[in-house]
């Protein structure tokens, strides 16, 4: 564990207030900034004079981004002090905003997004640095403040970005979110105390570790794939619903943003999987959590069949049930792979992750290809398979322990 400079951990009974809440922040505000695109992919299209295919490279080039710098960047916190990561990885965040704010054309904006990703996962050193500051006796209830503050990032991210973008502009967005980010990042730089680094272990051997870690647990690799197969159908939905609510239902970007408060109703109830994961077992919640997300995905093939408001109202109910799905499935999936190898979790949670967001990049650049070729059908086809087949792989572990 990091020995930390001027705070005693074991000295206090809790962090003080305002640190929990400036951590909360700044993961949910960077968290954030890999959601901004989705409900303003209509908009940004119609200015680029871009094909449905191409804008919808942005939400994906952001997700690999974001997949590759947690693989590649997340270790770095275990030989490096993670206040100074924290925030030379804001700094260049901020940057790579405001480049997605001035691009003038696709290709710009493709790059920009890109590096977006990568340096947005400054939110991944800030949660394991609530957990090295918090007293074992409070770490618990500290981490899950922060995660918190990371899960309401990313649900209000879609509603903000879908009215700023349809009342002032979608660059507006940006650069509203670049001065959030310097904000928050000069904050934790004063809050938080120096961190020593954990391990003198070079780089490449810390890489190598991770090696090890996927080829030696099973249930990582179980976990992973499962998680990854419902972040392709949550992420082919999200990439796609705003070009699907223009050009089906002739609505704004702020209506496609305010979507995100109906998966916010599902997600918000995801904490309650870790209760019902003690008393049946996360193995089981993976279970239903997948079973959820396939059903709730497979209830809008009756869309054809319904007239147009109640068709919006079964979106919003598949919207609340499948976010539920996922988020219950990653709170287990997150608890079977953390009592893998306590020492690793930090490695452990960054292999995970990076599955987790390889399919969330695959889910925008297939969603993006099933809208431009089948229409809706085909996203929610893509979506419903993809959630069956994590289903399959779930059921598939039953007899073990994983």
């Amino acid at each position: 564990m990091s020995a930390i400079n001027s705070i005693s951990a074991a000295s206090t009974e809790k962090l003080p207030g305002p640190l929990v809440f400036t951590l909360a922040a700044g993961a949910g505000v960077s968290v954030a900034s890999i959601y901004y695109s989705q409900p303003m992919l209509d908009i940004i299209s119609k200015q680029f004079h871009a094909s449905i295919g191409g804008v919808g490279m942005i939400p994906m080039l952001t997700q690999a981004g974001y997949a590759l710098g947690i693989l590649l960047l997340a270790p770095l916190g275990d030989r490096h002090d993670r206040r100074q990561i924290i925030l030379i990885k804001g700094l260049l965040l901020v940057a790579a905003l405001l480049l997605c704010g001035f691009s003038g054309g696709l290709n710009a904006m493709l790059i920009a997004s890109f590096v977006t990703g990568l340096t947005a996962t400054v939110a991944q050193d800030i949660v394991p640095a609530s957990a090295a500051l918090a007293p074992e006796r409070s770490r618990g209830k500290t981490v899950g403040t922060v995660m918190t503050g990371l899960l309401v990032g990313i649900l209000l991210s879609r509603v903000v970005s879908g009215f700023m973008a349809e009342y002032f502009g979608w660059r507006s967005m940006y650069y509203l979110a670049a001065a959030m980010v310097l904000m928050i990042s000069i904050a934790l730089w004063r809050a938080l105390p120096r961190f020593q680094p954990g391990t003198n272990v070079s780089y490449p051997r810390l890489l190598l570790s991770l090696a090890h870690l996927w080829q030696h647990h099973q249930t990582l690799r179980r976990a992973a794939l499962a998680q990854g197969l419902l972040s392709v159908a949550f992420s082919a939905f999200w990439s796609t619903l705003a070009l699907m609510l223009s050009e089906r239902f002739h609505l704004d970007s702020a209506v496609a943003g305010a979507f995100g408060l109906a998966g916010a109703a599902g997600a918000l109830a995801a904490p309650l999987a870790g209760s019902f994961a003690d008393r049946i077992g996360p193995a089981r919640v993976t279970q239903v959590g997948a079973g959820l997300v396939t059903v709730s995905f497979g209830l809008m093939f009756l869309l054809p069949l319904l007239p147009l408001p109640a068709q919006l109202g079964l979106i919003i109910l598949s919207t609340i049930g499948f976010d539920l799905g996922v988020q219950t499935s990653l709170v287990a999936h997150q608890s079977l792979v953390y009592s893998l190898a306590p020492e690793a979790r930090s490695r452990l949670n960054a292999l995970l992750f990076t599955v987790v967001f390889i399919g969330m990049a695959a889910g925008a650049a297939l969603g993006s290809a099933a809208l431009a070729h089948f229409g809706w059908t085909g996203v929610v086809t893509l979506a419903t398979v993809a959630g069956a087949a994590s289903l399959i792989v779930r059921l598939c572990s039953s007899h073990l322990k994983n």
